[in-house]
């Protein structure tokens, strides 16, 4: 039995990731420095940053996240497109998602040597606000306040107004502006792929 798309990823960002834990050298050559990239041609970042994290919360948390909503989008993809296409359309998903979220950080920091980011949580982003366009009416909770559920239409926008005041308020060293890109990037590629879910969440919010 071969392993799925989510499955290798994870496999792989988990290798990685343990890697850097007992490298700091290493962790750093793969991390997002929109600096390197500009002023070093280090332009690989845009895509090795997802593999690497910076603590076991980070990556458990991404990990997971990752294999809730891949599971379900991976084999739905195929179910709708076939196993190629579909897995493709997955893999673009998740990789330009993890691309897509870089360039606002790139935009605001490209001459800024001190920022480094690090993480798949903008290509999971993407995933989940495909994963929330695809299934508008699954329930979806907060980790944080356990018990409560509410459909994915209601929840992902909670989460994007969460997400830009989190960024405007800037407090954090979380890249809040990452997840708004990666969310936008899910929205806008199954939009481009299936424009009928798109249809589908507008009935279902004003219908």
């Amino acid at each position: 039995m071969s392993l799925s798309i989510t499955l290798i990823i994870i496999i792989a960002t988990v290798l990685v990731s343990l890697q850097g834990f007992n490298n700091q050298e290493f962790m750093y050559k793969l991390a997002f420095s929109p600096y390197d990239v500009k002023h070093h041609g280090r332009q690989y970042k845009f895509i090795t940053h997802l593999f690497v994290h910076a603590d076991w919360g980070h990556l458990i948390f991404n990990m997971i996240s990752f294999y809730m909503f891949g599971e379900m989008m991976e084999s739905q993809l195929v179910l709708e497109y076939g196993l190629v296409t579909g897995k493709l359309h997955f893999v673009l998903i998740y990789f330009l998602g993890g691309f897509f979220a870089t360039i606002w950080p790139m935009a605001r920091n490209h001459d800024n040597p001190a920022y480094v980011s690090l993480g798949a949580s903008g290509a999971v982003s993407s995933l989940i606000f495909a994963a929330i366009l695809w299934y508008p009416t699954m329930q979806l909770g907060l980790i944080f306040i356990p018990g409560i559920m509410i459909p994915a239409y209601i929840f992902g926008p909670l989460y994007l107004a969460f997400e830009f005041w989190a960024f405007k308020r800037g407090k954090t060293n979380i890249a809040h502006d990452a997840h708004i890109g990666g969310a936008i990037f899910g929205i806008i590629y199954i939009l481009i792929i299936n424009i009928e879910k798109g249809k589908e969440l507008i009935s279902l919010i004003f219908g």
